[in-house]
């Protein structure tokens, strides 16, 4: 079985200014197709819009009704770099 890597990052809403951090984990293996991302828990105000094994795909909804992806594009490109 693999490990998971487990992290925070800083959730912050860009409508209504609501912020927090999340704890994530997903899957310590390169060699696999999907990384089983997983939201392990979120901050207050904060819920899963649509859940998905990949970051860049997974969508956060805020209270105020802004939806938007755990980690962008250009954050997955500068961390590639």
């Amino acid at each position: 079985m693999a490990l998971r890597d487990r992290f925070s990052k800083k959730l912050s809403c860009p409508q209504c200014g609501n912020e927090g951090f999340a704890e994530a984990s997903e899957v310590d293996d390169p060699k696999r197709k999907h990384p089983d991302f997983k939201v392990d828990q979120l901050p207050r105000g904060f819920g899963v819009q649509r859940p998905s094994n990949h970051q860049e795909n997974f969508v956060i909804k805020c209270e105020c009704g802004r939806k938007f992806p755990f980690r962008s594009v250009a954050e997955a490109a500068a961390e590639r770099r």
